[in-house]
C-alpha cells in the first residue's frame, strides 16, 4: 500500500469515528440573535449582506428604469475613471518597454551592419590604394 493510500484511510477512520460520537452535539453552532456587532467574527461584512427580505425590498424600490442617485452615478463614474486610469498607466508602460527594446534592437543591428562593413573593407583592401571611401572619382 501506498502511503497515500493509507493516509486516506486514516482519515476515513478519523471522520467515522468522529460522526458517530455523542460529543459532536456540543459543538453546534449558536444562535446569530445573541451575538452583537461587537462581538460578531464577520465584522464589516456583516454590513454588507442584508436579509432576504430587505434584499427584496430594495430590488422592489428601485426597478432597472429607475434613476440612480448622484452618489451613485459618483461612485460609477469614480470606478470609470480609475479604471481609465490604470489602463492609460498600463499601456504608457508597455510602450516605454518596446521602445525601449526597438532602440536596444536598432542599436545591435547598427553595430553589426558596422563590423560587418569594416570586415568587408579590411578584406577587399589591397594596402596599394587609400580605402574605397575615399578613392572615388570627383567629377
Amino acid at each position: 500500500m501506498s502511503w497515500t493510500h493509507t493516509t486516506f484511510l486514516a482519515l476515513v477512520a478519523v471522520l467515522l469515528s468522529l460522526s458517530l460520537s455523542q460529543e459532536v452535539d456540543s459543538a453546534a453552532v449558536p444562535d446569530d440573535k445573541g451575538i452583537t456587532k461587537a462581538t460578531d467574527p464577520r465584522g464589516p461584512l456583516r454590513e454588507i449582506f442584508m436579509p432576504e427580505a430587505d434584499a427584496a425590498n430594495f430590488f422592489r424600490r428601485r426597478s432597472r428604469r429607475a434613476a440612480k442617485s448622484q452618489d451613485e452615478i459618483d461612485a460609477e463614474q469614480r470606478q470609470v475613471l480609475a479604471a481609465d486610469e490604470r489602463k492609460r498607466e498600463n499601456h504608457e508602460e508597455q510602450r516605454n518597454k518596446f521602445e525601449n527594446y526597438a532602440e536596444e534592437e536598432q542599436d545591435e543591428q547598427d553595430e553589426r551592419t558596422r563590423e560587418s562593413t569594416e570586415q568587408w573593407r579590411e578584406f577587399h583592401y589591397d594596402g596599394l590604394h587609400p580605402p574605397q571611401e575615399y578613392n572615388r572619382q570627383s567629377t
